[in-house]
């Protein structure tokens, strides 16, 4: 079976995408063929493959969302983005716009009508080739492996835009991460030392306590061992945190509103323990906070983090962390790991 990729027939467990042969065929003009080299997954995998209430996704379909690879073909009259060439090697921005609409044309392309992530409105990088715009092409910092490059794009982009285009985040503010140990908590943790913040990890076992302590963190809660709330306030002199970095959901939403300072900020990108949440509009005043919601970032914003990985390529600000490499063709196997939540880092898949 030379060429490949993963399908979602039906929503089911994770694990369930089936494996099958494809033509990858020929790119169109503006587009390109990667011959994919590595892929990431995230969290956006499962809800793809599980199925998400009030969501009709075009089934069947390819998830994954990042991925790098070599480039292998170009559609007629396409232009590449600097420093890309055909043989090259580069890595995806996995949000689509249309190019052409107000927000596209501001830069802002997340806002646009019709963005979608691939591997969730569209097929995919769980496979041996994947077509892509060339627009959504970057290339590779030289000393980057295809698992590192791979393992960037989504959570950075992700944790940039919520911490520097949304939170506003300066410099000595104080963050409250859930889910320090996550492929975007772990983008977060470094993120926030880069930019002069100072970061509390929220973790689930001590061994992943340990692993943000070395990520910058300047203190780390056990969830299951410490009353999170509680210990924010005995941090910070009672005072709270200046801005919470909020990706899990209606489970934690509660605390997220108690840790916050007034005038705090809540940015949110998820809801992976539930979506739904009660709001005390009594504390939202009162403390004077702000909820801000964010979906993936600018993809100018990629070329932002690269220049920022350029100017110090052997000790880089920050880095995808990684948890465990499969190989393609334990895609299945690698989404029952990522489910099982017991990681620190990016889960990826290597072809």
């Amino acid at each position: 079976m030379s060429s490949y990729r993963f399908r979602i027939l039906e929503h089911g467990p994770a694990g369930s995408p089936v494996k099958e042969s494809f033509d990858p065929g020929e790119p169109g003009p503006g587009w390109v063929r990667l011959a994919v080299k590595a892929m990431a997954l995230n969290h956006l995998d499962l809800w793809t493959t599980y199925g998400i209430e009030g969501v009709k996704l075009p089934l069947p379909l390819t998830p994954g969302c990042d991925g790098a690879g070599v480039l292998e073909a170009v559609g007629e009259g396409t232009q590449l983005p600097t420093g890309l060439t055909v043989g090259g090697s580069a890595f995806i921005a996995p949000g689509l716009s249309c190019g052409v609409c107000a927000s596209c044309l501001r830069g802002d392309d997340m806002r646009c009508a019709q963005y979608k992530v691939m591997g969730h409105a569209c097929d995919g990088t769980a496979a041996t080739h994947v077509m892509v715009p060339a627009a959504n092409l970057l290339p590779i910092p030289g000393n980057w492996s295809f698992e590192q490059a791979a393992a960037f794009p989504l959570v950075f982009l992700t944790a940039w835009e919520m911490l520097v285009q949304k939170a506003r985040l300066q410099p000595g503010e104080t963050v409250l991460v859930w889910g320090g140990g996550s492929g975007v908590g772990s983008a977060a943790l470094q993120l926030v030392r880069f930019l002069g913040g100072q970061a509390i990890a929220v973790v689930g076992d001590p061994m992943k306590a340990m692993k943000c302590w070395e990520l910058g963190a300047q203190h780390v809660i056990d969830r299951n061992r410490e009353d999170v709330a509680a210990k924010v306030k005995q941090i910070t002199g009672k005072r709270g945190v200046d801005v919470v970095f909020e990706h899990t959901g209606a489970a934690t939403w509660p605390t997220s509103m108690a840790c916050a300072a007034r005038a705090g900020r809540i940015v949110s990108c998820g809801s992976t323990v539930g979506r739904e949440t009660p709001l005390d509009l009594r504390v939202l005043f009162a403390k004077q906070l702000q909820i801000l919601g964010s979906y993936m970032g600018r993809r100018e914003h990629l070329w932002t983090l690269l220049g920022h990985v350029a100017r110090n390529p052997t000790n880089p600000p920050f880095f995808p962390v990684l948890d465990k490499v499969f190989d393609l063709e334990a895609y299945p196997e690698a989404q029952r790991h990522l489910a099982a939540g017991k990681g620190f880092g990016k889960v990826v898949c290597r072809a």
